[in-house]
């Protein structure tokens, strides 16, 4: 979709099924051409178009009036991400098109808050009567790539900001699930937002490539792997305008679980945490380490909970996983499941194929991990889950950042002191989950917790 027009390349791709591995239809895969219209239908919105005379109020009225679109589409647009992603309906309609209809929303709230500031800056040169005041402007023109593993609430977390504050947009979707922001994209045009504004390029690595050294953007956006991302840095460092980047990249997340912890809360973050999206999380728990006296236990019930996990096409029901993006995906992951046998680990559940058709893996667990495995080491960005022991704070802290990775972490204990204390120690963004007593007695408790 360029201009609010929909041009056909002359080049195309197929996106595939992947529970069925067949064909469900050809998109244009964009090359320079299609990128150069896109760019400049941008940047005319931009500076000279209907959009660059939109101001914040309705600027908000759009991006509500898409979230109203996509919530009245919902079912349409979950089983198209079910068909081209893989994931389950259920995951699509339970957290796919909830996040994204309240990211919209959220952004939409801004559009007509951003302001600016007075200052009255002095010295011995201007004296003390000069009037000044800071003017929040959009950066201008935004690349944006996203990867196929949240298709619709990667388009939201990249489109909800830029369109709020008033930049127009170039999106690259991913080859994999193009069809889902392709449909948003006939949305955007019926929530009345004028041509040029959003730009929605279909488009392979090469693609990408276009994108990220294009003279046109202000700024580029990324979410995806880590070696990209260096390589989008680099190239923005390089570029005439020195283009700003945002990246949004890979992780190995350590989940820390105390003994003290709701062992039963704890079983079953982990296992979300893990396995949500076929484990294609880019913030997924994939490190757990489990305190020594509860090890054992937790082993046991996270294996057990695994084997029980249902696998097939995600738009049965009664399936909790589906199959893995792509081919490539599948091997991927298998890879690293052999790794994880080969170096040692402990096969606990799941280790093989599911199904003869589609590209489906067992929930796989490993136990008697060691911090040295390929997979402790690398993102796996799939259905594995490692559970290794620790003994203390100290142990635990170092291990859980010994890594390249950033990006989550989290800690299940029933000690308020403790788990804020190891918070402060890992060098991540953390969540704690702590057991704490509820109705009258909750502020006493968290006053006698503070003291200690």
């Amino acid at each position: 979709m360029i201009n609010n027009e929909w041009v056909g390349g002359t080049e195309k791709m197929v996106t595939l099924n992947p529970a069925t591995e067949s064909a469900i239809g050809d998109v244009t895969n964009c090359r320079e051409k299609e990128v150069d219209m896109a760019v400049e239908a941008a940047t005319d919105a931009f500076y000279h178009g209907e959009w660059s005379q939109t101001g914040g109020y309705e600027r908000g009225k759009m991006l509500n009036r898409l979230a109203d679109l996509i919530e009245a589409n919902a079912e349409e647009l979950a089983l198209l991400e079910c068909l081209d992603n893989g994931k389950t309906v259920g995951e699509a309609t339970g957290a796919d098109l909830p996040l994204t209809i309240q990211c919209y929303r959220y952004y939409a709230g801004w559009a007509d808050k951003i302001h600016g500031s007075v200052v009255s800056p002095s010295g011995p040169v201007t004296g003390n009567n000069i009037f000044g005041y800071v003017e929040k402007e959009p950066v201008g023109v935004v690349g944006q790539i996203i990867p196929w593993n949240f298709p619709l609430l990667m388009q939201a977390w990249k489109l909800g900001p830029a369109l709020a504050t008033g930049c127009t947009s170039v999106l690259k979707v991913a080859p994999q699930t193009p069809l889902s922001a392709l449909r948003v994209g006939e949305l955007i045009q019926e929530a009345g937002f004028p041509a040029g504004a959003v730009n929605i390029i279909p488009g392979d690595d090469e693609t990408g490539k276009i994108v990220a050294n294009h003279p046109g953007f202000d700024k580029i956006a990324f979410t995806g792997s880590t070696s990209v991302g260096k390589k989008i840095m680099g190239i923005a460092a390089e570029s005439d305008n020195m283009k700003r980047v945002t990246l949004e990249l890979g992780g190995k997340s350590p989940l820390i679980v105390f003994a003290d912890a709701d062992m039963e809360a704890a079983l079953a973050g982990a296992h979300v945490g893990l396995f949500l999206n076929q484990g294609q999380c880019c913030c997924a728990g994939s490190r757990i380490f489990v305190e020594d006296s509860a090890y054992d236990e937790f082993v046991e019930k996270a294996s057990a909970a695994a084997r029980e996990r249902t696998v097939g096409p995600g738009w049965e029901e009664t399936n909790a996983q589906g199959p893995q993006v792509s081919q490539e995906q599948f091997d991927n992951v298998m890879g690293y499941i052999n790794s994880g046998k080969a170096e040692g680990a402990t096969l606990m559940a799941g280790g093989s194929r599911a199904h003869d058709q589609g590209y489906f893996i067992e929930p796989t667990v490993f136990a008697d991990v060691s911090d040295d495995m390929t997979i402790a080491r690398e993102e796996i960005f799939g259905p594995v889950m490692s559970i290794m022991k620790f003994s203390d704070i100290d142990e635990v802290v170092q291990r859980a950042n010994n890594t390249d990775y950033g990006l989550a972490a989290a800690i299940y204990s029933s000690d308020f002191p403790k788990a804020r204390q190891v918070a402060k120690k890992v060098r991540r963004h953390v969540a704690l989950a702590l057991r704490l007593p509820c109705g009258s007695d909750l502020g006493d408790w968290v006053t006698e917790q503070l003291s200690d």
